[in-house]
């Protein structure tokens, strides 16, 4: 486990190494901890009243964001994303989540999440600038940055979704190759993935911008209202793409039913032409001869290279009539 502490007051951002010194501190403290396990957290929980289902709920990676209030302080649940590439497939990608726990008390925020997770390391440049700005408006407004930046990397995880549907647009209009419907439909379970992501995120949000909370002031509720629209925004992208793969998908089948026709089509063209044909092979293969009755083409000495004439300017015949058509 690692803990981080810092304090922001007027007058800069001051580190700690003890928890219960950055506490007793003047200023708003914000405590970041990075585990692996519940049991870790022991001394945290004591010291700010944190609740072991809510701490268990952060080391879950299947628990869907949402937002409790817990007496003193204001529990947040939310899940970051990223994109990484298939193991399975030689193609496509799939979403990791992992999940960041905010606890918002007066005067104090806790952030909870797993080691390899650094996007709310509250020593990072972006957390230490403006510390009087954080002073003035509170652990809440802290809470706000962790939140923004958490729904910042989804607009980037939406983006590199987005090229792959372009690339594969493209691949659908020019060379519809059998693969490519396997990778649409793999970026549709990445969309549905996400919006299972951002959308309890969204109502998580929702209750921080309301004011429902009461460990949220009334003049930093504005910050977490626009959150809120990106998140709106977010889902909205996700319905757009989900749409856009399917129309990928529709105009693949098309284009597969297409081309089946053309091949379908000459086949019955090349079946046609061959119907007439057998039916003269046919009638001269009989081989009737010795009665009133039999053929006196057998004996014509033009017979064979008559027919085989015949035959070709039937077939030619046709082959013309069916170009005229436009079906071949």
């Amino acid at each position: 486990m690692t803990l981080q502490a810092v304090v922001y007051t007027r007058d800069g951002v001051q580190a700690y190494d003890d928890v219960g010194a950055a506490v007793d501190a003047p200023g708003e403290t914000w405590v970041h901890a990075s585990v692996d396990e519940a049991s870790d957290l022991e001394t945290i929980k004591d010291r700010f009243g944190l609740h072991s289902l809510a701490v268990e709920d952060v080391l879950d990676e299947n628990t869907r964001a949402k937002t409790e209030e817990y007496g003193d302080h204001t529990f947040v649940l939310v899940n970051t994303t990223r994109l990484s590439q298939r193991d399975d497939v030689a193609f496509g990608k799939e979403i990791h989540t992992q999940s960041v726990g905010l606890f918002v008390g007066d005067g104090w925020l806790v952030t909870i999440a797993r080691p390899d997770l650094e996007l709310v390391a509250p020593t990072a440049p972006t957390w230490t600038r403006n510390s009087s700005r954080v002073a003035d408006r509170g652990a809440d407004f802290l809470a706000y940055r962790v939140l923004d930046a958490v729904v910042d990397d989804y607009f980037d995880v939406l983006d590199e979704i987005e090229t792959d549907i372009e690339a594969v647009e493209e691949r659908v209009l020019t060379h519809p190759e059998p693969g490519i419907l396997e990778e649409l439909n793999g970026v549709r379970r990445d969309l549905l993935a996400f919006r299972k992501v951002a959308w309890p995120t969204r109502e998580a949000v929702g209750t921080l911008s309301r004011g429902d909370s009461p460990q949220v002031a009334e003049a930093n509720e504005k910050y977490f209202r626009d959150v809120y629209d990106h998140l709106v925004q977010v889902v909205d992208l996700i319905e757009t793409y989900r749409d856009l793969t399917g129309g990928s998908r529709d105009i693949y089948l098309n284009a597969v039913s297409q081309s089946t026709n053309e091949v379908m089509k000459t086949l019955t063209v090349v079946a046609t032409i061959f119907i007439p044909l057998t039916f003269v092979v046919g009638v001269y293969g009989m081989n009737f001869a010795g009665t009133p009755f039999s053929m006196p083409e057998l004996g014509w000495t033009y017979a064979y290279p008559a027919t085989m004439l015949g035959m070709a300017l039937v077939a030619a015949l046709m082959l013309a009539h069916f170009r005229r058509q436009g079906w071949l």
